[in-house]
């Protein structure tokens, strides 16, 4: 990037910044957003704000909040709201198992070990490639990669902040990418088999009918996300001057290479045992029914595996070393890590409520349908009008966070209307799951937006919502366009998205576009 260039994006992520920080604090500005929904909804109940839900065809009105039922079901779900807040329970019960293993040093140590053995020039990489994988093991990602990814860039001299861009531009901003099917994909692939079927009554939708454009889209994702990292986010946030200490970066002592030669004999063992309960077609960690992996214990409780490895290679580490001699040790580690989380527990008390009552009101789903309504009657040709798409997507992601909930609502629609056109469901899938990916890097409305606006301020005290808005805006702009092009020329060379799935479609409701 030339100079000149180069200064007008850092003077517009200045910009973005500064408006973004002049706002309140981040858990007071979730406490006047759920306001303004509680006022929203009570204005639009008023004028009988409603649509027609594109599947059920059952009429969706706003739920007003403002009235004296919306006061009672804020007050007796206020507790239930933060409680069931999906990612608190997550966060907490995986930096339980984390924290023993940084309380023991068996994760400073393999940092130090990572730093001395990596090629310095593919760290960025690796980061950004490592997140676009975890999204097979769902939260894997936010609670461990990300936070150990801006440990790591420190460690190397690095700006930690860049570190955590890094990987979370590959964990959500990369989120459908991925050489491994992953839970998202049986889910989408039912909502658009209930949509083709209002064309074509007996049409089946795989769950692996975009696998070939997802494997393809996750080494796009990681050199886009490390060129962004290398070329705009660090040299726009320059060295680090803050208080974060980095690990010593020294040779590995005798006693740490016997920890981590027992951390890894444990990992070992822990990964036997996974695989003996997996490999088998009657594993005892597969669906019992129907011997299935994807909808299995183990995917359902992946958090909790990682909780028991975490915790197992740690205390093997801390036996190995010496550094965990009792009980009390553990347990004091896994206290420790706990501490750092009162910043994000205050965040997600006031998110989750903000939440809820988005979804309460039904304000999410209108929203999605009105624009979903304007998109199909613009009368655009089949690429423009995926690309308007993917355009659309991206901009309800902003406002509704479920992939699930809004693929449900906008596949009824789109579908068919690609199906007319001459596309497949596994195509319109595809374009759906670009647009829903790129925007969660600066998205609120992102289930774990707060946690990593909290992992900031360790590092940037004064650091806001506006901080990590200007840092990820980049990978922002850069994967829609570059995800976007993939996807173009895909439809341009009409490659197979997919086992068994094909761009156009064969069918005598499709009129194939040349």
């Amino acid at each position: 990037m030339n100079t000149a260039s180069n200064n007008w994006v850092n003077r517009f992520l200045a910009v973005v910044e500064r408006a973004g920080n002049a706002l309140p604090h981040p858990a007071t500005l979730f406490v006047l957003f759920a306001v303004f929904i509680i006022l929203l909804s009570g204005l639009l109940s008023w004028f009988d704000v409603s649509v027609l839900h594109p599947g059920t065809q059952k009429e969706v009105r706003v739920v007003n909040l403002l009235s004296t039922a919306g006061l009672h079901r804020i007050l007796t779900d206020m507790v239930k709201n933060f409680t069931g807040f999906a990612p608190l329970g997550t966060v907490l019960v995986a930096l339980l198992g984390i924290g023993i293993a940084e309380g023991s040093g068996l994760i400073g140590t393999a940092l130090r070990w990572i730093v001395l053995k990596s090629p310095a020039r593919l760290l960025t990489f690796v980061v950004v490639f490592a997140g676009v994988m975890s999204n097979t093991a769902s939260e894997v990602g936010y609670v461990l990669l990300v936070p150990l990814s801006a440990v790591i860039f420190l460690a190397a001299k690095r700006h930690p902040i860049a570190g955590v861009a890094a990987a979370f531009a590959g964990v959500s901003g990369g989120y459908s990418a991925n050489l491994l099917l992953g839970t998202v994909d049986p889910l989408l692939a039912g909502l658009s088999e209930e949509a083709a079927r209002i064309v074509q009554p007996d049409y089946k939708v795989n769950p692996a009918c975009n696998y070939y454009f997802m494997a393809a889209s996750a080494p796009l994702i990681a050199v886009l996300g490390t060129w962004v990292t290398e070329h705009i986010v660090e040299p726009r946030l320059g060295a680090y001057v803050g208080e974060g200490k980095a690990e010593d970066v020294k040779p590995l002592s005798a006693s740490e290479r016997r920890g981590l030669r027992f951390a890894l004999a444990a990992a070992g063992l822990f990964v036997a045992f996974l695989l003996a309960g997996l490999l088998p077609a009657d594993g005892y960690l597969r669906d019992p029914k129907t011997g299935d992996v994807l909808h299995s214990p183990f995917m359902s409780g992946i958090v909790a595996l990682l909780f028991l490895g975490a915790a197992i290679t740690g205390i093997a580490y801390g036996i190995g070393a010496g550094s965990l001699r009792t009980d009390a040790d553990v347990m004091k580690s896994m206290a420790k890590s706990m501490e750092t989380l009162g910043a994000y527990i205050v965040l997600v008390f006031f998110a989750a409520q903000f939440v809820a009552y988005f979804n309460w009101t039904n304000l999410g789903l209108i929203l999605a349908v009105k624009g979903a309504e304007t998109l199909k009657a613009s009368g655009l040709g089949p690429i423009p009008l995926t690309m308007a798409f993917v355009l659309l997507t991206a901009t309800v992601n902003l406002v509704m966070g479920s992939a699930s909930a809004k693929w449900a609502i906008m596949a009824p629609v789109f579908v068919p209307m690609f199906m007319l056109l001459g596309y497949s469901p596994e195509f319109t899938q595809a374009a759906y799951r670009v647009g829903d990916s790129v925007t969660n890097i600066i998205s609120p409305m992102m289930s774990y937006f707060a946690l990593i606006v909290a992992l900031i301020q360790r590092y940037e005290p004064r650091a806001g919502i506006g901080t990590l808005v200007a840092t990820m805006l980049p990978y922002t702009f850069v994967f829609i366009l570059g995800w976007t092009l993939l996807l173009v020329i895909w439809i341009v060379l009409d490659l197979p998205l997919g086992f068994g799935a094909e761009i156009r479609l064969e069918s005598v409701f499709a009129t194939p576009h040349k």
